[in-house]
């Protein structure tokens, strides 16, 4: 089940981006606002120290948190988080209102288990490949999982996990599947300098068959002749 954060905020009356900029530069604020559930949406300023802990926990991206302000707590999930490109730091806030009994999309991170065990791995000489470590899911909020696993022990070279192969909990759904993209999660594969390795010896055998193949008839002509 979901793991619920709790996050401080106030009411923020001054709006715009003029306010926004001056609000950021004090270095203790970071503006936000929260929406949806159809309501009023309401500007919000949070604590930029209080927000970095939560930004902690993993869950913050992707479980529900009780937005605390005005006296009141409602529960929404993170929507989106604007950054500074260049130094990461957090510019705008958005956070969705949920409702209990109306399905919400969020992307929950993947846990990979048992990669220390991969048979891919430990018997074939092969490298995890990861190609997604979220995936986005549809479900009620009282369903929403606080990550999804993925389960590696019996991946051997070659073999692919998509989307389909991940076990689900009751009343969870991928959403891509909902539109019959399939997407490939993990796979193990060769390392590149082992896969030419194989090719260069691959080859030079074939070189050798060859050159054998070319010298037989030769060999026999030169023995009719003797016998002449």
């Amino acid at each position: 089940m979901s793991q619920k954060i709790e996050i401080n905020a106030q009411v923020r009356a001054d709006v715009g981006k003029g306010a926004s900029r001056r609000l950021r530069r004090s270095g203790n604020s970071v503006p936000g606002i929260i929406y949806g559930a159809e309501e009023d949406p309401v500007n919000l300023t949070l604590n930029t120290n209080e927000l970095s802990k939560a930004m902690q926990s993993e869950a913050f991206f992707s479980q529900i948190i009780d937005v605390k302000f005005d006296g009141k707590s409602q529960q929404a999930v993170l929507r989106d988080m604007q950054r500074n490109p260049a130094t990461e730091k957090v510019l705008h806030v958005d956070f969705m209102r949920i409702s209990a009994n109306k399905p919400i999309q969020v992307s929950v991170p993947l846990h990979f288990v048992n990669e220390d065990k991969c048979k891919g791995v430990r018997l074939g000489g092969g490298v995890i490949s990861h190609t997604m470590n979220e995936v986005e899911i549809s479900c009620l909020p009282a369903d929403l999982p606080e990550f999804l696993e993925v389960f590696m022990a019996e991946l051997d070279v070659g073999e692919i996990i998509h989307l389909s192969d991940l076990a689900l909990p009751q009343g969870v759904s991928i959403v891509a599947l909902t539109h019959d993209d399939d997407r490939a999660v993990a796979s193990v594969i060769m390392p590149r300098g082992a896969t030419e390795e194989e090719e260069e010896l691959e080859a030079a055998a074939e070189g050798e068959e060859a050159a054998g193949s070319e010298e037989a008839p030769a060999g026999d002509a030169g023995e009719e002749s003797s016998e002449d």
